[in-house]
């Protein structure tokens, strides 16, 4: 490494280090669990009442955002994912604790895709603050439609798809081995505490990967039946499944799920390691 690389290494490994920034991550990760919290919610109402509202992250922050107070609440969530999201930058340029093996690689690049993810629901509530469409289905589904209108923008379509197929798996199973108890300080628990916490994460991730396993599903579906309308993330995998009488009581547990990943991710903002 040249002298110009490892001062630019420390500098950032300072940064990263830095007792603001990791009191406004930990604010985020409950920002977070709020926003999964309104999600699992929304999707309880779309199992059980046949609510058209948007089933995603971005219908939460507009849920929120309609009660008294919320739009303080959605700058404050919007300044911790920011937070969140400079902090998983400098993990993915560092690395956590400078460890250079395969498996350190690989968290270097989860830490980007999470900075990205936190960058995307930031941006979706300053949208959501101002009043502007910030519809992740929509979104979806305008970009995929347009993709599809191009020469192998259909193969180009399921080939997302089975990536987000492949995303949902590895998130199941990254749940169902608890992968994510590295990054908690679980010797800091009491055992009492310890147990639910991991068991919360467990059924968290589980629930979020079968969501967005579905999600993938209809957008290789989509790309097959040259059906935009599927492609809408989130929002058409949950209520696909409400419209099938098996589907909802599948929701529902997918929903309770997320409910669960909520509270784990207010426990994170004690127990991360950050």
């Amino acid at each position: 490494m040249t002298s110009a690389a490892s001062n630019v290494k420390g500098t950032a490994s300072r940064a990263a280090d830095s007792k603001p920034l990791e009191y406004l991550a930990r604010g985020g990760f409950i920002g977070y669990g709020i926003i999964h919290l309104a999600f699992a919610w929304i999707a309880f109402q779309v199992a059980f009442q046949g609510s058209s509202q948007e089933s995603d992250q971005s219908g939460a922050l507009q849920t929120l955002a309609s009660n008294a107070g919320g739009k303080t609440l959605l700058v404050v969530i919007a300044v911790g994912m920011i937070a969140m999201a400079i902090w998983q930058a400098f993990e993915a340029a560092i690395g956590e604790s400078g460890e250079q093996d395969r498996t350190a690689k690989a968290e270097r690049v989860l830490s980007g895709v999470r900075a990205i993810l936190y960058l995307y629901l930031a941006w979706t509530a300053i949208k959501v603050i101002q009043g502007a469409n910030a519809s992740m289905g929509d979104n979806s589904q305008s970009k995929t439609s347009s993709i599809m209108d191009n020469t192998g923008g259909r193969w180009l379509i399921g080939l997302v798809g089975l990536v987000v197929v492949g995303v949902g798996v590895g998130m199941f199973i990254y749940g169902y081995k608890k992968k994510f108890t590295k990054h908690l300080k679980t010797g800091e628990m009491k055992p009492s505490t310890r147990r639910p916490i991991i068991r919360l994460g467990m059924a968290g991730y589980m629930a979020k990967g079968t969501a967005y396993a579905i999600a993938g599903v209809l957008v290789v579906m989509a790309a097959v039946n040259y059906d935009p309308e599927k492609a809408r993330g989130l929002d058409a995998a949950l209520k696909t499944l409400a419209g099938n009488s098996w589907g909802v009581w599948l929701l529902g547990l997918i929903a309770l799920g997320i409910a669960a990943f909520g509270v784990y991710c207010i426990a994170q903002a004690k127990y991360r390691k950050v």
